[in-house]
């Protein structure tokens, strides 16, 4: 995900999951004609400097990745990191993305980690 527009109507439309170091935003509608999940991520300035904002959203997007062939097509998800997540292992991040995404019914039947 890319637009801001994309970002914004996820965040604002879409239902939500907090988490202690995360908090995860999905919309899922029929209108969005791409077959592959849409994923975003939003790490500020609040989680650390540069360096930590990096490595957080890399372990993120590796935690996601092995996530895509479960969500349903055509959902859009942002991934906001929250401060604790600089010093969140990325089994702790794993489990909290896994637990999140059960909340918000994407992964039916799938047992959260952590």
């Amino acid at each position: 995900m890319r637009r801001s527009r994309d970002f914004r109507e996820t965040v604002t439309l879409g239902n939500r999951a907090g988490r202690p170091r995360l908090v995860v935003h999905v919309l899922v509608s029929a209108e969005y004609t791409s077959s592959v999940p849409n994923v975003g991520f939003i790490v500020s300035s609040a989680v650390g400097g540069s360096v930590v904002r990096h490595r957080v959203t890399r372990q993120l997007r590796h935690i996601v990745w092995e996530q895509l062939s479960v969500l349903p097509p055509g959902t859009r998800v942002v991934v906001r990191a929250l401060p604790a997540a600089a010093s969140a292992s990325s089994v702790e991040l794993a489990g909290d993305i896994a637990k999140a995404f059960k909340r918000l019914g994407l992964l039916q039947g799938v047992p959260a980690s952590g």
